[in-house]
């Protein structure tokens, strides 16, 4: 069964969905840093927040990225309770504390999904990969296993989903990675806004190859598609009518109805509505613009607040004032 973008973020909010995040001594900061303010602003956009991490390493305690930032840490568990777990890359793909193969089946095996990011991939792929399975890892160590191992089949794709482990080219692409995944569990609007806040331009589906390829990819899939939200993203104190939207674009209605349920699960007009219902949301939790100036300027002439309250589940005086109590 197909569930809508709306019915994802209410499925999200009644359960809290956990993120492990392990990592080495000489960790990459900036794959840390991806995930953890994927999730973090995630959270600011929602309601109430959705998404939960706890750093961690093989034994616990202080653990220093290779730019010299501590992170402290809880040691791994038996029983994996997270939803998720992260291994980020480290400058070495060699360190014994990337060789976390059991703890990838502990967490596999309580149907959590494991995401392997660069060197963690790398280690992984020499310890587990072969030539039937899916692979890929940032390009530098794909030259290294070729160098050691002779011919290596690993993808030069952003990501490769195989079941229930992801091997990551990790840099720069995790906030990709996070950012679809957190699609999961909210709406395709939402997901915009935090790349957007981000200011994450464009998010790079898994195939997308890694830059050094050469290839140049899109955002959702289909460049007009690109174009459609780009013009929607321009236009949020007055919207667009989809006819308008079609003629500017040279498409035909049917076209672009069938791009957003293809690529976004949604049609062109409810995603249109909660990309500026996530404007507003944004609004009302960090400015004091009154509730009717938010509603104008988003595009909502009347009806604001019954509309909010239908998508989220609340006012949008009570979501101010709730927020305001949660942080006196």
């Amino acid at each position: 069964m197909t569930i809508t973008s709306r019915h994802k973020e209410f499925e999200a909010i009644t359960r809290q969905i956990k993120f492990d995040i392990l990592v080495a001594d000489d960790f990459v900061l900036s794959e840390l840093a991806s995930v953890v303010d994927v999730l973090m602003i995630a959270n600011r956009v929602s309601v109430s927040p959705i998404f939960q991490w706890t750093f961690r390493s093989l034994h616990g305690g202080s653990i220093r990225s290779r730019t010299g930032v501590l992170v402290e840490t809880q040691s791994m568990t038996e029983r994996p309770d997270a939803d998720y777990l992260f291994v980020i890359g480290n400058s070495n793909p060699d360190n014994p504390a990337l060789s976390v193969g059991s703890h990838v089946s502990r967490y596999t095996y309580r149907n959590a999904q494991v995401f392997l990011l660069a060197e963690a991939a790398s280690r992984y792929i020499s310890e587990h990969g072969n030539r039937h399975t899916a692979l890929t890892t940032h390009w530098e160590n794909s030259a290294v296993l070729r160098e050691r191992q002779g011919v290596f089949d690993a993808q030069s794709a952003l990501a490769v989903e195989d079941g229930k482990v992801v091997t990551c080219a990790g840099m720069s692409s995790t906030m990709d990675v996070v950012l679809l995944l957190i699609g999961r569990y909210i709406s395709a609007a939402a997901k915009m806004t935090v790349a957007d806040i981000m200011l994450h331009e464009r998010i790079r589906d898994y195939s997308t190859q890694q830059p050094f390829s050469g290839v140049k990819g899109t955002n959702t899939g289909d460049a007009e598609l690109d174009d459609c939200i780009e013009l929607m993203a321009a236009n949020i104190e007055e919207p667009l009518p989809i006819n308008e939207l079609v003629r500017v674009l040279g498409i035909s209605n049917r076209s672009l109805e069938r791009k957003f349920r293809m690529y976004l699960d949604t049609t062109p007009n409810t995603y249109y509505r909660e990309l500026r219902l996530s404007k507003a949301n944004n609004l009302l939790l960090n400015t004091t613009m009154s509730v009717r100036e938010i509603g104008l300027a988003c595009g909502f002439g009347s009806g604001f607040s019954s509309l909010y309250k239908s998508f989220f589940g609340v006012t949008p005086l009570t979501l101010r004032k709730q927020r305001r109590q949660s942080q006196s």
